[in-house]
């Protein structure tokens, strides 16, 4: 690939997910995740507390797909994904089972991936698709 002159991208500087339901997702974010939000006075949620982005990729849907459901198309009954997100948490079994205790759906429960890591996925209120996992390789 050709680098473009003059632009040298450094880090994620930000990600999040574009709200429809501000009050489910704060839900999810804060409530289920555990998030901890300033919030301005407009409503605008943001912090500068988490960790930076250990990993970033373009990911085609069919590889999503077959990451989720084994086949690389998405499932007409879901919402198609416009972005995807992982949580690195510091349990995955508790974690994975609070989503479960709180009615959320899971696409892939504690699934090893080859990797090493392991993972749960679930689409969020936004239609974003959430990773919460535990990756050996990008610990300290």
């Amino acid at each position: 690939m050709k680098t473009p002159k003059n632009i040298d991208v450094l880090f994620v500087a930000g990600f999040g997910p574009i709200v429809h339901d501000p009050t489910a997702s704060r839900k999810f974010y804060v409530k289920v995740l555990g998030l901890a939000f300033v919030e301005d006075t407009n409503g605008y949620l943001h912090t500068g507390e988490l960790d930076g982005v250990k990993h970033f990729a373009l990911w085609p849907l069919a590889q999503a797909a077959e990451s989720c459901f084994g086949a690389d198309q998405w499932p007409g009954n879901l919402p198609v994904p416009q972005a995807w997100i992982e949580f690195d948490v510091e349990n995955i079994e508790k974690a994975t089972a609070e989503l479960k205790s709180q009615g959320y759906q899971l696409l892939v429960a504690t699934r090893k991936e080859p990797w090493g890591q392991v993972v749960t996925r679930l689409l969020g209120p936004e239609g974003l698709l959430v990773g919460i996992t535990h990756t050996p390789s990008m610990r300290e």
